[in-house]
């Protein structure tokens, strides 16, 4: 009990060092405040983009993007390692252009995807789920090729299938690093909802950092990298407790869960 404490303490102490280091060594150095936000003015955007500004929608819609733009590329990237795995042949078909489009740089391909599918919903997703994708398809593969053969071939002697050997064997081992995968993708899906919304939009979180550097207000702009922040690590979070459920016969974060 008294680690678990310390645990959450620790960080919690250092936060709170790092922003009086931060609130004082602004006003200490004299450094311009149209420059960098005090952690006061952050508080401040905070609350006044809550209570009187658009920050609770665009909130909102940039979570929706997130959220949808990570569940198509996870589930695209998924299906083609699975893909990959499974043959061969998909594996020298396929391989060199997911790597292929991965390497785009997704902030010049963004405003070609807004020309063809608009500033919409749309958009957004699609260039959220090419930003994750790419984990999930590296990890189920190296997952389900990972297997030992003698688990195949003691499934095998007993006559199973090459489904069977998929779903009982290759699938259930690979779940550990299948979720490695979705821990990586869901940290950078907010990246590609902020990119589309840099692109083209006229709401959303990446519209709100616009807005704020146009009218010079870093208390604002500051407060939406924290809202941004919040919402990379409450995500992570989900994702590593539907792990500790799913695959509770595994280690996750260094400590064994159990059912």
């Amino acid at each position: 009990m008294a680690g678990q404490r310390l645990r959450f303490a620790l960080p919690a102490v250092l936060a709170v060092v790092v922003l009086a280091a931060w609130q004082l060594g602004i006003h200490a150095f004299d450094v311009p405040r149209f420059l960098v936000a005090t952690p006061l003015d952050i508080a401040h955007g905070l609350v006044d983009g809550f209570v009187h500004g658009t920050l609770l929608r665009d909130t909102a819609v940039t979570l929706e993007e997130i959220v949808l733009g990570f569940a198509v590329g996870a589930s695209i990237g998924i299906i083609l390692g699975i893909l990959v795995a499974w043959s061969p042949l998909l594996d020298q078909t396929l391989t060199p252009y997911i790597i292929a489009l991965n390497g785009f740089p997704k902030v010049a391909i963004a405003p070609l995807i807004v020309v063809l599918l608009g500033q919409g919903l749309t958009s957004k997703i699609v260039i959220t789920a090419l930003v994750s994708f790419f984990p999930l398809v590296v990890n189920v593969t190296s997952g389900l090729n990972s297997i030992r053969t003698d688990q195949l071939d003691l499934m095998r002697s007993l006559t199973a299938s090459r489904w069977q050997l998929f779903t009982k064997v290759q699938l259930y081992m690979a779940l550990p690093q299948v979720f490695a995968g979705l821990r990586i993708a869901i940290v950078l899906a907010p990246i590609g909802a902020i990119v589309g919304e840099f692109v083209g939009s006229h709401e959303g979180l990446g519209y709100a950092i616009q807005v704020a550097i146009v009218l010079v207000r870093p208390g604002d702009e500051f407060a939406i990298f924290v809202i941004l922040t919040t919402i990379s690590l409450s995500l992570f979070q989900v994702v590593k407790l539907i792990e500790a459920k799913v695959v509770f016969w595994h280690s996750v974060g260094g400590q064994v869960t159990s059912a």
